[in-house]
């Protein structure tokens, strides 16, 4: 049990900052997104610039992803291999954001007075191909952000901070290439 006071102090300050790294992971992602579709928009003649659309789904999914990954905390991939169990929370996570989102938005329509058929056309841009590659556009962010996560999971407390900011060491004899 958690003594009080600083204890859920320093907790609540880990999770802020957990939030913190993953909404800004999401939001420069999403960000470069919705560039591309603009750009690629833009050639067409087709004003669009919902910038502010990154950052606030950025919040919603890094809200999303703490709440997962709380509940996935007690499954370990133990004796997997490190790609397996990346791939593998890359999926489970990417279904589950988008299964949210789209949840989300449907309340959010239902709340506006819209149908569950004209937030679901609003949610996935209206065509089957547009979401599929947004799922996998999802699943392929979701991919490094969990190979990371992983490898510190491996590594121990402390061990992506020493790994990337400690001094460089040259490799040893046996890993070079």
């Amino acid at each position: 049990m958690e003594p009080s006071g600083h204890g859920l102090k320093a907790r609540f300050a880990h999770e802020m900052r957990q939030y913190a790294i993953v909404s800004v992971y999401l939001w420069v992602c999403l960000g470069a997104m919705q560039l591309y579709k603009t750009a690629i928009l833009s050639a067409q003649g087709v004003s669009y610039l919902p910038f502010g659309f990154a950052a606030i789904k950025a919040l919603i999914l890094g809200k999303f992803m703490l709440v997962g990954q709380a509940i996935w905390s007690g499954e370990r991939a133990r004796g997997r291999r490190l790609i397996v169990a990346v791939l593998h929370r890359a999926v489970v996570f990417a279904i589950l954001l988008i299964a949210l989102d789209a949840a989300e938005e449907l309340i959010a329509g239902w709340l506006h007075g819209r149908s569950a058929a004209q937030s679901f056309a609003e949610v996935t841009g209206g065509t089957w191909l547009q979401i599929g590659a947004s799922s996998l556009l999802m699943f392929l962010v979701l991919i490094p952000y969990f190979a990371v996560l992983e490898i510190g999971i491996v590594l121990g407390p402390g061990g992506l901070r020493r790994l990337f900011l400690g001094p460089a060491r040259m490799p040893a004899a046996g890993l070079q290439g």
